[in-house]
């Protein structure tokens, strides 16, 4: 057991209603195309499936799980318009980013740094998703302080 794993069952120990992300739900219209988009390019591993309808995938690092869900029959989705942005942390960013535009991926920004200290790059998963890659190392669980913005 991990160090990590070892910490968070001390805490569930601590506060059983304590609250812990466990994954995010992905609905597509094509099972398919979302499966090779988030095993093939982002390179999650299948953890476990249901044919034509449902996979979930774990990170290549870490033990976070995403689910892609087919809408059902009949099911309209408009992903520009249901408010989901995904977040995914990268360190090696932009050497990834070129890999992946290498395969055709389109972004709709590039790697960027941005005020608040992060460096993201924005694209959308085959049913326009949006996905932000990101890294922001040690200053991920530090108070964000906005470059160029007032103090307080």
């Amino acid at each position: 057991m991990t160090n990590v794993q070892t910490k968070k069952t001390a805490a569930r120990k601590r506060n059983r209603a304590a609250v812990e992300f466990n994954h995010a739900m992905i609905y597509t219209t094509k099972l398919s195309r979302a499966l090779k988009f988030y095993r093939d390019l982002l390179g999650f591993e299948v953890v476990d499936s249901y044919p034509g309808a449902y996979v979930r995938l774990k990170s290549p690092v870490g033990a976070t799980t995403i689910a892609l869900h087919a809408v059902d029959s009949g099911q309209e989705m408009d992903p520009k318009t249901e408010g989901l942005r995904l977040y995914f942390e990268v360190e090696g960013l932009d050497a990834l980013c070129k890999a992946l535009e290498k395969k055709g991926v389109k972004f709709d920004q590039m790697p960027k740094d941005m005020p608040w200290g992060w460096r993201h790059t924005y694209l959308r998963d085959p049913d326009g998703h949006e996905i932000s890659l990101y890294w922001a190392g040690e200053a991920r669980f530090k108070k964000t302080v906005m470059r160029g913005a007032p103090q307080r």
